[in-house]
């Protein structure tokens, strides 16, 4: 039985500082994201035309 406490304990522990080190490391930008904002131009899709540039439509009295 003392096992499962010690176990449960050393777990305990661990998962602190576990998250103790998740905070710090969103803390100091270790996520962040430095490549994608350099290529997002590349990937932008084309510009939609504009009411201007498409042709009119005819009517056909027919």
């Amino acid at each position: 039985m003392e096992v499962i406490f010690v176990l449960i304990a050393v777990s305990l522990v661990l998962a602190v500082t576990f998250l103790i080190l998740f905070f710090r490391a969103m803390k100091d930008g270790q996520f962040d994201d430095g490549y994608t904002p350099s290529v997002r131009i590349l990937f932008e899709n084309q510009p939609k035309k504009s009411i201007k540039d498409q042709p009119k439509k005819s009517k056909s009295y027919e």
